[in-house]
């Protein structure tokens, strides 16, 4: 032997790096074999983060978020229905941010409800979109946990539209409802009226009304203020209107009221009284319904404008009694045929004399309608689709308010579905 003691730890002794030895005392060396035991999780094998007292099971971190936010659908789903699906909820937290939206960035309006448990979207979702969901929650500790998905929605097989009137862009008269005919019956009105909105500008109460399944109109109370601007916004894209049929439609229509043009037809007088915002313009002498085929009384509103077109007396209930190709200067005041029109084929002293017509409200013309100084022509230029023409002391009923664009007819009270 050298002489030299040999380095162990079990006898507490060190070899330095000099060649030379240093005693450790066995003391500290014993407390630091303890910590690292102590360290390890004792002598039950655990990992780190586990305790031996709740059967290894994971602790919680102090650092991660305990919300939960669950969407449905499924993240990738497919073929999801647009109503009633989509639903975003938090357990052991609140909601603070949730984001909807299609490929395009266009957003879902909605909000978070039931003390920021859950959020619910304001319409229905659009037929086949795509769609992403970012939701964020926080736990009572302010610590933050999100969720992604995306799915898409279904393909309708079968579609339904509504045709508007009036037109996007234009002018017309105080008395123009928003009238809307669906393509197919509707038979879930509600879910259809949610999808349509029509606001005014100065603000009015507007109301709709139905008239069967497939036509639904609004107007306010009184006729519209000149110079109002009306917008109609349609939400019917993946609304299901009946079982299997769906919306189409995502439009915006605006026009603007224009001047305010009523008409005063007295069939007893023989007289037409035109007033432009309240003041008498001309009174024109007509011709209104023989004794066997009167006028309607009541409000009615100039729907449609033709400077030359066809009236057929097969179409309307007449048979054969007329058959004129080239009436001037038409107007529709009613879906079964009421116009008010030139009419050349009269002696003049019809006009301001007799009634004569086949129901229609008669204005002395030329044939062909070139003649601008007659009465008719004034007044087919002096008119918007939309003025009202109103008729009283015919002897006949009143106009039924679902004939033609004639809703004034009801009173304000029954004007509502």
């Amino acid at each position: 032997m050298s002489g030299r003691p040999t380095a162990y730890a079990g006898a507490g002794w060190l070899r330095g790096s000099g060649g030379g030895a240093r005693a450790l005392p066995a003391l500290l060396l014993g407390v630091l074999l303890l910590l690292v035991t102590a360290c390890s999780g004792g002598g039950d094998g655990g990992g780190a983060g586990t305790d031996g007292k709740d059967g290894g099971k994971v602790r919680p971190s102090p650092t991660l978020s305990q919300a939960v936010v669950t969407v449905a659908p499924e993240d990738g789903a497919k073929d999801v229905d647009t109503s009633g699906v989509l639903k975003i909820t938090a357990s052991k937290g609140k909601l603070t941010e949730v984001r909807v939206a299609d490929t395009k960035g266009t957003e879902v309006a909605g909000d978070i409800v039931r003390g920021g448990t859950a959020w619910q979207p304001e319409l229905h979702l659009a037929a086949s979109t795509t769609y992403k969901v970012h939701a964020v929650a926080k736990d009572a500790h302010g610590r933050a946990s999100a969720k992604d998905t995306t799915f898409t929605t279904l393909v309708p097989k079968n579609t339904f539209i509504g045709r508007f009137t009036p037109e996007d862009g234009s002018k017309v008269g105080v008395g123009m409802p928003v009238s809307l005919n669906f393509s197919r019956g509707i038979t879930d009105p509600k879910a259809v009226e949610r999808g349509i909105k029509v606001t005014a500008e100065p603000d009015v109460e507007i109301r709709h009304k139905w008239y069967g399944n497939d036509r639904l109109d609004f107007r306010p109370e009184k006729y519209w203020a000149p110079g109002t601007k009306v917008t109609l916004t349609l939400a019917l894209d993946g609304v299901e209107g009946r079982p299997g049929v769906y919306g189409e439609q995502a439009k915006t229509v605006r026009f603007t009221i224009g001047r305010s043009q009523v008409s005063y037809v007295d069939a007893r007088a023989h007289t037409m009284r035109v007033t432009r915002d309240g003041k008498t313009l001309k009174t024109i002498p007509i011709t209104a319904g023989a004794p066997n085929s009167t006028t309607y009384n009541g409000q009615m509103v100039i729907s449609e404008k033709y400077p030359v077109t066809r009236m057929n007396g097969d179409t309307v209930g007449y048979g054969g009694e007329y058959d004129i190709p080239d009436v001037p200067h038409a107007m529709r005041l009613s879906t079964s045929g009421t116009f008010v029109h030139g009419n050349y084929w009269a002696g003049p002293g019809v006009f301001g004399n007799q009634n004569a017509s086949h129901g229609c409200v008669g204005l002395r013309d030329a044939r062909g309608g070139g003649d601008s100084s007659t009465p008719a022509s004034w007044f087919y230029n002096s008119s918007l689709i939309g003025d009202v023409v109103v008729v009283s002391h015919s002897d006949d009923k009143q106009i039924q308010w679902w004939n033609g664009l004639n809703g004034w007819n009801l009173p304000w009270g029954e004007w509502q579905s």
